[in-house]
């Protein structure tokens, strides 16, 4: 005697599994994607603040130009962490940005929350430079090891997330096609 069960009752995953997190090569490989897509947003960003401030040197406002592209990125980060939890390159990688708590979408004082961390992948080995005296070859020697230490912290832990969605109270999962 055979039993037929019919395959729509039957959930292919059940409901309570909690999304897996992505490998840090996958997660690496999306943020170099990111910076390809940045490339654009940071050269309109830039083309508008010179265009505004009718900047002909670009020795003049350097500051407020840096200021400017670094508003416009947050803003873009935060605009698609809070709507949605992805950027296209986290789209393409199959990726979101999601609450650490329940898993659901981030507020935007988390997200600029996590914005600002996130910075931490940078400002280190650059906050090293002048404080030392270090010449631009020891720098550079110096961020290739802050990176892969960074790197290597979102391959530890039971969570493994990167230090600054830690301290966010954010995580970074892998979503299904």
């Amino acid at each position: 005697m055979s039993t037929s069960v019919d395959s729509a009752a039957v959930p292919l995953q059940p409901e309570s599994v909690e999304p897996s997190t992505p490998t840090v090569r996958r997660r690496l490989v999306a943020l170099m994607y990111e910076g390809v897509l940045l490339f654009g947003v940071v050269f309109l960003a830039g083309y508008l603040f010179s265009t505004l401030t009718q900047q002909r040197n670009g020795l003049t406002h350097h500051n407020w130009l840096a200021a400017w592209v670094g508003l416009v990125v947050g803003v873009y980060f935060v605009w698609f962490w809070t709507h949605g939890g992805q950027t296209l390159p986290m789209k393409t990688w199959r990726l979101r940005v999601v609450a650490a708590k329940d898993g659901g979408r981030l507020s935007v004082t988390r997200a600029v929350l996590r914005y600002v961390l996130a910075w931490l992948w940078f400002l280190p080995p650059l906050a090293v430079h002048p404080i030392f005296g270090l010449k631009v070859p020891q720098t550079l020697v110096v961020a290739g090891v802050w990176f892969v230490f960074y790197a290597a912290v979102g391959r530890v832990g039971v969570s493994r997330q990167f230090l600054h969605d830690r301290i966010a109270g954010t995580k970074v999962v892998s979503i299904s096609k």
